[in-house]
């Protein structure tokens, strides 16, 4: 594999197309038409972004005020450590997609990029505000050190800090493709057992302001997720002398750890809370995997898995808009390089 370093896109260059004629190391003008772009339908992708619009203090909190305390203790604990994940996990993602952006020779990609960068600032300003409503300024700046100092969080945040820092220092094709996989798995599973326990919180009446506003930060992952497989499905493309086995074999093999890591962590979070079901919940982290990985165009890893476990999270997850089954939904297929005329229409 090539390791030339990228540089980072220029911000007008005339004598360029408008059209990009790459994803990452092609040239184009920096000029941006919707209606001239390598992948036409990136721009419905947009539109839906944007259209999830939302601010974190239109969302009422003052049942949860009352309702914090009543919590048991375990609920409590869990609360608090798990908002501590979640913003550990999106503070990170707000860089990591503007510096994508730097890299995206594509302009449509630059937009796609900023708007999902924009999110994901909400998505973090927004734990910090369900915090500061139910709990004291300590209490709030305790959970946020729950990233930098549990033992547990720390192990499974471990391979996303390398490969984040790693793009930061090597930003080449092999790396961007590497945090593209990574940024898929923090969309699309890491934040779920964080999200089942909210949800399942909600089904029980309890703390129904902070599952409103998780389920807007998941409404708006859903969409990450299924962007950035489309990208990474594209860019393999654009460069296939990285389509080769000991690379996809490297996302497998990542992914299985990965939810290793992620069924660790949810059992050690979630092992005393009312509710859920600890297997039902690693059978739920392994169908996600799944899904990602249909998403991305490549095979299932837990053939056992295909189907949701949990299926009373449907009601929370997946069902927003009616459009969330789509072609890679509905038939797995063996991995192909990817073309306009291989799975991008379908969409």
């Amino acid at each position: 594999m090539s390791k030339a370093l990228l540089e980072k896109a220029k911000t007008l260059e005339p004598l360029h197309p408008n059209k990009s004629t790459g994803l990452f190391g092609g040239k184009s003008s920096g000029i941006l038409n919707w209606n001239d772009i390598a992948y036409p339908h990136w721009y419905k992708m947009y539109k839906r972004l944007v259209g999830n619009y939302w601010q974190a203090d239109e969302v009422n909190m003052s049942s949860d005020v009352k309702q914090f305390s009543q919590l048991t203790q375990s609920e409590q604990d869990a609360y608090l450590k798990i908002i501590g994940l979640l913003s550990t996990l999106d503070a990170p993602q707000t860089r990591t997609a503007l510096l994508l952006s730097l890299y995206a020779t594509d302009a449509s990609v630059q937009s796609i990029m900023a708007v999902i960068a924009q999110q994901e600032a909400v998505h973090n300003e927004s734990y910090s505000y369900v915090l500061s409503s139910v709990v004291s300024l300590g209490e709030q700046n305790e959970a946020f050190q729950h990233g930098r100092t549990d033992p547990v969080l720390l192990k499974r945040n471990e391979d996303i800090m390398k490969q984040y820092n790693a793009f930061v220092e090597e930003p080449t094709i092999e790396n961007i493709l590497k945090t593209m996989v990574y940024t898929s798995l923090l969309e699309g599973m890491f934040f779920y057992s964080g999200f089942a326990f909210f949800y399942n919180l909600a089904r029980h009446n309890k703390m129904v302001g902070t599952s409103t506003m998780v389920s807007y930060i998941n409404r708006d992952e859903l969409e990450h997720g299924r962007f950035i497989a489309e990208l990474f499905r594209a860019t393999l493309a654009e460069n296939p002398e990285h389509n080769n086995a000991a690379f996809i074999d490297w996302v497998y093999d990542h992914f299985r750890h990965s939810v290793e890591l992620e069924i660790e962590w949810s059992s050690y979070v979630l092992a005393e809370v009312e509710g859920i079901d600890l297997e039902e919940m690693a059978g739920y982290v392994k169908y996600r995997a799944n899904k990602m990985l249909r998403m991305m165009g490549l095979n299932e890893i837990y053939p056992e898995h295909v189907e949701n476990p949990m299926k009373w999270i449907r009601a929370y997850v997946d069902n927003f808009d009616g459009t969330k089954t789509d072609f890679f939904e509905q038939k797995s297929r063996q991995y192909t390089k990817t073309s306009d005329l291989n799975g991008f229409d379908d969409l």
